[in-house]
């Protein structure tokens, strides 16, 4: 039989330089704008402007002053490596990051580390924070969902965490043949900008579905937003057209109160 203590004892020793290096590497990676993520790049651009406006909208920010989101704080349930967490913490967000992959934390935490961007990155589950019993003005949720078994479980848990009168970002895809068409047959199988197999069409939501979902736990939604590619110029822009990737805003109401 084969034992198995004998082996571990020839593993390839771990140079923490090394593994220095590679984290460093994959972080710059992730934002180079010309690298291999150049095109989730130009969609989190897109997507971040229209947050900021809505967050901007919603508080009465002025988004021309240094620090518009000072005093606010800010839950990005699966933040991945911090693509919209740096910005809205730059501009004066206390921001939390929260993600189910020790890699993407361990990212995110090195490269706002690199620029002295104070975020509280941790690997981490919305449960997790519901038991604690945190409450955040602006809870972000982009591109969570759709890779979720129990939809209404996590949008129950994002809504436990937002405060009276705070604002719920949702962002997703919709469950439209132009989805399917778009989302995967042109980004995963002809583009390649995702790898085949990302998206399952069938956990794809609806903006009614995902209201529907949202009512019971007293959050109104607010508005919706399409965001559509032009692969002829390489952009995103936002559109009316809801029937591919979109952004929905709700809000729970100021007067709404804890149980003691």
């Amino acid at each position: 039989m084969l034992d198995k203590s004998r082996l571990s004892r020839f593993k390839n020793p771990i140079d923490p330089q090394q593994e220095i290096a590679k984290f460093d590497a994959l972080a710059k990676e992730w934002r180079d704008p010309h690298g291999k993520f150049k095109h989730v790049l130009a969609f989190n651009q897109t997507r971040l402007m229209a947050i900021e406006e809505q967050i901007a909208r919603h508080f009465d920010r002025d988004l021309t002053q240094d620090v518009p989101f000072e005093g606010l704080s800010l839950l990005d349930i699966g933040c991945g490596v911090g693509l919209l967490c740096e910005p809205l913490a730059s501009q004066g967000a206390r921001v939390t990051g929260i993600d189910a992959s020790e890699h993407n934390i361990t990212l995110a935490r090195r490269h706002a580390n690199s620029w002295s961007i104070p975020i509280d990155y941790r690997h981490s589950l919305a449960d997790d924070l519901s038991r604690d019993r945190s409450l955040y003005d602006v809870i972000l949720n982009t591109e969570v969902i759709e890779h979720v078994e129990d939809q209404a479980a996590l949008v129950a848990s994002c809504c436990d965490l937002l405060k009276p009168g705070g604002l719920l970002v949702m962002a997703t895809l919709n469950r439209t043949l132009s989805s399917y068409i778009i989302g995967i047959v042109g980004a995963e199988y002809i583009m390649r900008y995702l790898p085949i197999g990302t998206h399952d069409w069938h956990h794809f939501v609806t903006p009614q579905e995902l209201d529907d979902m949202l009512r019971p736990q007293g959050l109104s939604t607010l508005t919706t937003e399409g965001m559509r590619f032009n692969p002829l110029t390489q952009n995103w822009k936002i559109t009316a057209n809801t029937s591919v990737n979109y952004l929905l805003y709700a809000s729970k109401p100021a007067n709404d109160t804890l149980e003691a």
